[in-house]
């Protein structure tokens, strides 16, 4: 489109970036030499799964192009806010939505809650002229009312197959607080050598109410690095526990005790039987996240089953690798709980 039929873009391959020659006039001149020379103008080109190449952009502006899909992550979002900070770069986001992750928690719930720098727009999909009304009203009567919401009106609703549904955040989100420095406090980790992720509870012994207000999910440093930064973020609480990692990752807990951490295995290794210990505490209104944790919010509203043909859930859970808070959370809490018939552990 820009090279052969408008005559104003050539593309380097190796950077993705489109050149705009000057004036953005058919046959005009194009200014740089390499890749990396400066332009007229440039349209540079990302994938929100590749974080890395969005850091390494610096822009005016950015349209993101289906960002309520489960693929669009917040790190992602973030990154693109971080390459238009300079220049204060306005976002144009075109999309269907998905989820109940960070479009609805970062933009929508801001806008309906008076955000200035916010505008959504919303519409039903019979608004262009061209989409048949035939069909508006087939997906009606057939589909799920979420998911004719969710995909032929732009409404939020909660998708079939979210495991922790019970998350309420008029419920279980709250404010960050001072934490009294008596309460003891416990640790999650889910360990990786692209992402390691952590998650701070603070336990409320009078209520036996558990607080996540802290969190993390930092790549790139070694076993040492990792060890000192979580020791340092911890120098003035009482840690009671760590815990981390699957029965398999023994290494790990190994190579962290050495560095000064002694890593516990979790008690239950069972997924489900793990996600069933957080799922109790939310159902009894025990387990609560501070507003802060952007990220284990985001996860918690996405973290969902596969549906098969007909729109159920299935036993599988959907990208299950991306979820690396909620693993450190699901660690930590049956850490807490430990397992059926431990001393302590509330059934």
């Amino acid at each position: 489109m820009f090279e052969d039929i408008l005559r104003i873009g050539r593309y380097w391959a190796g950077e993705r970036v489109l050149e705009i020659c000057e004036g953005a006039v058919p046959g005009g001149r194009f200014l740089a030499r390499r890749a990396d020379d400066p332009m007229w103008a440039r349209i540079i080109l990302r994938s929100a799964k590749a974080e890395g190449g969005l850091e390494s952009a610096t822009a005016n502006a950015a349209w993101l192009d289906e960002a309520g899909q489960d693929a669009f992550r917040l790190d992602s979002w973030e990154a693109v806010l971080r390459r238009l900070s300079l220049a204060e770069g306005r976002v144009l986001g075109t999309t269907t939505v998905y989820n109940l992750g960070w479009l609805k928690t970062e933009i929508y719930d801001p806008w309906k809650e008076g955000d200035p720098d916010i505008e959504v727009v919303q519409f039903d999909s019979i608004l262009n002229p061209a989409f048949p009304r035939t069909e508006f009203e087939r997906a009606r009567r057939r589909l799920p009312v979420w998911k004719f919401n969710m995909f032929y009106r732009g409404r939020f609703a909660r998708p079939a197959g979210l495991i922790y549904e019970d998350f309420d955040e008029n419920v279980h989100l709250v404010d960050p607080f001072e934490l009294p420095q008596e309460w003891p406090r416990y640790v999650g980790i889910d360990f990786g050598a692209v992402h390691t992720a952590m998650v701070w509870i603070a336990e409320d012994v009078h209520r036996s109410a558990y607080y996540v207000y802290r969190e993390s999910l930092k790549g790139g440093r070694t076993t040492r690095q990792h060890v000192r930064e979580a020791l340092q973020d911890t120098r003035f609480e009482r840690v009671v526990g760590w815990w981390g990692g699957s029965r398999s990752e023994k290494q790990q807990r190994w190579d962290w005790a050495r560095e000064g951490i002694h890593v516990q295995e979790p008690p239950i290794s069972d997924v489900e039987a793990g996600i069933d210990r957080v799922i109790q505490l939310l159902k009894e209104k025990r387990l609560f996240v501070f507003k802060s944790c952007r990220g284990l919010l985001e996860e918690f509203n996405t973290y969902s089953r596969e549906l098969d043909e007909r729109g159920n859930p299935t036993e599988k859970i959907k990208d299950k690798e991306q979820f690396h808070r909620l693993d450190a959370l699901r660690y930590v809490v049956s850490g807490i709980m430990g397992p059926v018939g431990a001393v302590g552990a509330v059934f």
